[in-house]
């Protein structure tokens, strides 16, 4: 049963992550032959402040 996981920063549309998450799902049924019933895509929004790239904030551009 395939979990894939992606960290986003925040601010993209809900049809922007339905459509990421049905071509991630059609490429892990391309590439590991499971069914697409077995497939689940997570989507976490990351907030601008929670993401510290050497120890160090990072704003969102």
């Amino acid at each position: 049963m395939p979990f894939v996981h992606v960290d986003l920063f925040e601010g993209r549309s809900d049809e922007q992550k339905i459509a990421l998450a049905r071509d991630i799902t059609e490429v892990v049924i391309k590439n590991t032959g499971a069914p697409k019933s077995a497939i689940h895509v997570f989507i976490n929004d990351m907030k601008e402040g929670t993401y510290f790239p050497q120890g160090e904030i990072k704003k969102v551009d």
